[in-house]
């Protein structure tokens, strides 16, 4: 179903539920476009005020300008091109973000990208691996469990990381960049840099030229240029700061960033816990599709037409993606349905029928 609302360039937009997956488009268009099962979608609306909640896949298109609340997304979220502020209370599966302003998270229990802010990001939880890149505000990152990537952040940076950190950054006079690592910490900062490095780590390497490294030295304090940049760094690990822009390339690649030429010990243990979070998300998708199914299903025994929507904006010169094909999930569900006797041979087929877009 496609649905369109007006509510101002600026609306200020409630997404109180998600249970599938969300992709959240901003567009030069004045109106809210929604893509979704109709039976799943609940909209109201008060003025510029609309609340959204749906029980399967959303698909949206709202003006740049609008401001987005968002309390829970059970899948994967994409949101991009929003410039007005975001928060966001909890995301069950990966969450990627690009060309936005200032955005507050309360936890993402997944991966989380972010490309192009202007203004600050905070985050509050993140269970897995964080990837940030071209920030104009700060970056306040109290918890993150896994490894966090850094570049081109040009506000303060405080970060709580429970693994690895990689930071690509050209420190600004006064600003401020605290973070503490469960391992390695790699700061990448250009040759001319001036900032103040407090380090503490079970091993400091500087590559820099003019500073002798101290190979017992397990906290040392370091003045580049004027030092009016201050860097407290605290590592489990090891830290490495250089001016080499090929620092992090010594190394194999891990995550959404180059490796950092450190000690790799724990690298296999860390692949068998990122295989072990797949899987389980793996099998949140399938009890997800399982469910969407069994719905179509009774749907279809009540004598309800059943049939895949596809995107239908092109008289507002909106481009019409691909329709998706069955999902394997979708697929097995269906033959498991079939298997447990709650459906038929002839339900079955018809809704495989209906679910590739047929009648």
């Amino acid at each position: 179903m496609s649905k369109t609302i007006s509510a101002g360039r600026t609306p200020s937009i409630l997404i109180d539920s998600i249970s599938g997956d969300l992709s959240l488009v901003g567009w030069e268009g004045d109106d809210i476009l929604l893509k979704a099962d109709d039976e799943e979608l609940r909209v109201s609306q008060d003025g510029d005020q609309v609340k959204i909640s749906c029980d399967d896949d959303l698909s949206m298109r709202v003006p740049k300008g609008a401001g987005v609340f968002i309390r829970n997304i059970g899948g994967d979220a994409s949101i991009r091109g929003v410039m007005g502020s975001i928060e966001l209370k909890e995301v069950n599966g990966d969450l990627s973000m690009r060309d936005v302003n200032s955005v507050t998270i309360e936890a993402v229990h997944s991966d989380f990208s972010l490309r192009g802010a202007k203004g600050s990001l905070s985050i509050r939880k993140a269970d897995s691996d964080v990837s940030i890149r071209d920030v104009d505000g700060s970056a306040i990152l109290d918890s993150v469990s896994d490894d966090l990537a850094l570049r081109d952040v040009r506000g303060n940076v405080v970060a709580n990381v429970g693994e690895d950190v990689v930071m690509y950054l050209n420190p600004q006079p006064g600003n401020a960049y605290s973070v503490t690592a469960g391992d390695d910490i790699l700061l990448v900062m250009p040759p001319k840099a001036s900032a103040t490095l407090t380090l503490s780590a079970d091993e400091i390497n500087i590559d820099w030229d003019g500073v002798e490294n101290d190979e017992d030295a397990t906290s040392r304090v370091i003045t580049l240029g004027d030092g009016s940049a201050a860097f407290t760094l605290s590592a489990g690990g090891d830290i490495r700061v250089s001016n080499r822009s090929d620092a992090g390339e010594s190394a194999e690649d891990f995550g959404n960033f180059a490796g950092m030429g450190m000690d790799w010990s724990g690298f296999g243990e860390r692949i068998s816990r990122r295989v072990e979070q797949a899987t389980a998300r793996a099998q949140r998708k399938a009890e997800e599709a399982a469910r969407r199914a069994e719905q179509k299903a009774r749907r279809f025994k009540g004598g309800l037409e059943i049939g895949r929507w596809s995107w239908d904006f092109s008289p507002k010169g909106v481009p019409m993606p691909p329709k998706p094909p069955v999902s394997d999930e979708e697929r097995l569900a269906i033959l498991k349905m079939l298997q447990e006797k709650k459906i038929t041979a002839e339900e079955a087929e018809k809704l495989l029928a209906a679910l590739e877009g047929g009648s």
